[in-house]
């Protein structure tokens, strides 16, 4: 089967969904490396790793999805720790962000039932009007059937909104394992957070012009078919998406964090690093259309971040310094740009800082401002 496998990377054909049972379960992880590598070769053909100058804000807590992986959330708009920010409040955080160099900022919150259409919409377009050095990567598939929800909108009309209010690239968060089964088993809101809901929103995304990407949340009650369904749906979608403007950028798992959560309760053990850099060398080998695979240190740590660079991740992921939904769920992992370019070098590669579509910003462009920063998955 290895050799099999092997033979196809090196052909440039596509592994299918059985080989990829046989490298998550049965391969030697060393051997994984060398195939993993060559296609990381193949669509990044330079030694070097990117990285971007990002934040991740939160606009509110309220959320009525009730999942079990998550400490984030509250229920009660009356709860002392809950909230919701005004897109003036917001506004001011986006510009202390771009006082510091960030060029992305990743927006994503809660499923809060009061918050209309335009409160997005608004969001994005004062967004772009001021800032136009920040990129507004705002909203995963849940908050876009949320929209719909409160607007009585189909999935393209309320896209279509936030592109006419500026918006062109969009997080993929929400899918955490594209299985329904995980989804039934993992939140009470799993009936209107389908794998059929979140592959539609980015389909319809991809068709408008936006780019996103994919992500993966695992190492909680999925097994290993869930894993390489989720890598099933993901490579589809890009095979639609590649048809038309938009598409994935790039693939980003991160494992679980149980502390805090009502889930935590049914899982033993957090998935560790041997679990983490199998799954980003599965996914760089499956996900043949995807040009990119991120490696987070952040989630995973400083050392797992840097050997996932040795099979098949080319991208360490932002300087996310403001980030609260792992925080609530009690993990805390801080450095700052510098150190994060230096994780990069030592590892073997030349840093380099790009933007949220994945284009390089110039060296000089790069060095204008040095932020204090905690990097981090930026979605």
């Amino acid at each position: 089967m290895l050799r099999q496998i092997r033979k196809k990377v090196e052909a440039g054909e596509r592994i299918d969904a059985n080989e990829a049972a046989f490298l998550l379960r049965d391969a030697d992880l060393l051997d994984l490396a060398a195939g993993a590598q060559t296609l990381r070769y193949r669509h990044n053909p330079e030694e070097r790793v990117t990285f971007v100058v990002d934040t991740n804000l939160n606009y509110t807590n309220i959320c009525d999805a009730y999942c079990s992986f998550c400490a984030f959330y509250r229920t009660d708009p009356n709860d002392p720790s809950a909230y919701t920010y005004t897109v003036e409040q917001i506004m001011n955080k986006i510009a202390r962000a771009a006082d510091k160099g960030v060029t992305t900022v990743l927006m994503q919150g809660g499923l809060n039932s009061d918050l209309p259409l335009d409160y997005y919409t608004q969001m994005v377009s004062e967004t772009v009007r001021r800032f136009p050095s920040v990129t507004p990567h705002y909203w995963s598939a849940p908050e876009i059937m949320k929209m719909c929800e409160v607007s009585g909108r189909p999935i393209s009309g309320v896209l279509q909104a936030l592109w006419d209010a500026g918006q062109r690239t969009m997080p993929g968060g929400g899918s955490e394992i594209l299985s329904n089964r995980v989804k039934r088993e993992i939140s009470r809101f799993a009936p209107k957070n389908t794998v059929d809901q979140w592959t539609k929103v980015h389909e319809e995304a991809h068709r408008i012009g936006f780019q996103t990407t994919a992500t993966m949340m695992y190492g909680h009650v999925e097994d290993d078919q869930d894993i390489i369904e989720s890598l099933e749906h993901i490579r589809r979608v890009q095979d639609l998406a590649q048809e038309g403007p938009g598409g994935f950028t790039a693939f980003i798992p991160w494992s679980y964090k149980r502390e805090n959560t009502a889930l935590g309760k049914k899982v033993e053990a957090e998935a560790g690093a041997n679990r983490y850099i199998r799954i980003i060398a599965l996914a760089r080998i499956f996900l043949d259309n995807i040009p990119h695979v991120q490696a987070s240190w952040f989630s995973e740590g400083r050392k797992t971040g840097q050997i996932a660079l040795q099979f098949g991740a080319d991208d360490f992921g932002g300087t996310l310094f403001d980030e609260n939904v792992m925080l609530a769920a009690g993990f805390y992992n801080r450095t700052n740009l510098d150190e994060v370019k230096e994780l990069i070098r030592e590892a073997g590669f030349a840093p380099a800082q790009r933007t949220t579509r994945y284009e390089l910003v110039p060296a000089d462009e790069s060095n204008r401002k040095n932020v204090p920063a905690a990097a981090a998955s930026s979605g």
